[in-house]
């Protein structure tokens, strides 16, 4: 029983010996860790900075023709797969909500030139015949937009 216990005693003492390295002056040290994977910091954010002249939110925003008849308010912006913007959805007609429906015109026919302030409106390269004419805007159906002449480009998709 007695050498089975010096025997532990031995082997313990010689996995704990073998866990400390030698320096080459025979000084004993510490194990080695193994090296610990360093992460890179990321980046910081670019930042720009753009006037207060010069951004302006577009949701809710009146809409006018170029003659300055009322062409609804601005409630959505519609994106295709790349993140361009492609159309707006205007909120025609009524009165309160109250028998407007919902259009789509291209983004592109739509001018941002004097829109300093929330009172300030878009105006709509259309004529409000063209929008009245226009198909009415249901989620979950194919959009219709409702483009200036010879400015739409169609949306292509990837199947």
């Amino acid at each position: 029983m007695v050498r089975i216990g010096v025997a532990v005693m031995l082997l313990l003492a010689a996995i704990a010996a073998s866990n400390f390295a030698v320096a080459d002056d025979g000084t004993s040290s510490t194990p080695a860790a193994p090296p610990k994977e360093t992460k890179e910091p990321a980046p910081p954010p670019s930042i720009t900075v753009i006037s207060a002249n010069n951004a302006h939110g577009v949701l809710g925003r009146d809409v006018r023709s170029a003659t300055g008849q009322d062409m609804g308010r601005i409630v959505d912006v519609i994106v295709d797969r790349t993140g361009t913007v492609r159309a707006a959805v205007i909120d025609f007609g009524g009165f309160l909500g109250v028998g407007s429906r919902k259009i789509v015109v291209d983004w592109n026919a739509l001018h941002f030139g004097l829109v300093e302030n929330k009172s300030d409106s878009i105006t709509l390269e259309l004529t409000q015949e063209q929008v009245k004419a226009a198909p009415e805007y249901k989620e979950g159906t194919p959009v219709v937009v409702l483009g200036a002449s010879g400015n739409l480009q169609p949306l292509q998709f990837d199947h």
